[in-house]
């Protein structure tokens, strides 16, 4: 890990929930100047493709940021047991959202979400040879759905701006360089 060049001077937290905290931080960078820093802490969270046949399972709600419906690969964390294994994680966030059950789980690697202000890591599966178990949404989740969509399909979503979410872009330029799907 890299030495850090920025100082934390003091840190205090400036709002909370179970699902995440925002602190600001005081810092000093290496020239004396002194400024802030306002960080998000989340736990870790996991990303699934989960591609078979030629097809890939997306699920899409309500993202209340944007104010609109927006399709994504299953994705989430766990703040009830924010230290969970990520595979678990993974097969969990895949039953519960999708009612997928992976014959195979194949861990692509971890990315950072967007850490110019959040410090979660989102570690990105492929999950294959699928079979339907049932799902078991949160109660966050009400209004989620979930559809499987042909790979040129959903290709042309992003090229064509339909599908946004960068996790969902990342995690499948990650297989597709890897040459996994």
């Amino acid at each position: 890990m890299d030495k850090p060049v920025i100082k934390k001077l003091e840190s205090h937290i400036v709002y909370q929930n179970k699902w995440m905290s925002v602190r600001e931080d005081k810092v000093v960078r290496p020239s004396g100047a002194e400024g802030i820093y306002g960080v998000v802490d989340k736990p870790d969270c996991a990303a699934i493709l989960a591609i078979d046949n030629d097809r890939i399972h997306l699920v899409q709600q309500f993202r209340y940021t944007v104010q609109q419906r927006c399709w994504e690969i299953p994705q989430g964390a766990w703040e009830s047991n924010p230290d969970a294994d990520h595979l678990e994680l993974a097969k969990g966030e895949l039953r519960e959202e999708t009612g997928m059950q992976a014959e195979k789980m194949t861990y692509l690697g971890a990315q950072f979400v967007a850490y110019g202000f959040l410090n979660q890591t989102c570690h990105v599966y492929l999950a294959t040879g699928l079979t339907d178990v049932g799902k078991q949404l949160d109660t966050e989740e009400e209004d989620l759905i979930s559809a499987s969509f042909a790979v040129s399909e959903f290709e042309q979503m992003i090229i064509d701006g339909k599908l946004k979410d960068t996790v969902t872009i990342a995690a499948y330029g990650l297989a597709k360089l890897k040459r996994l799907i």
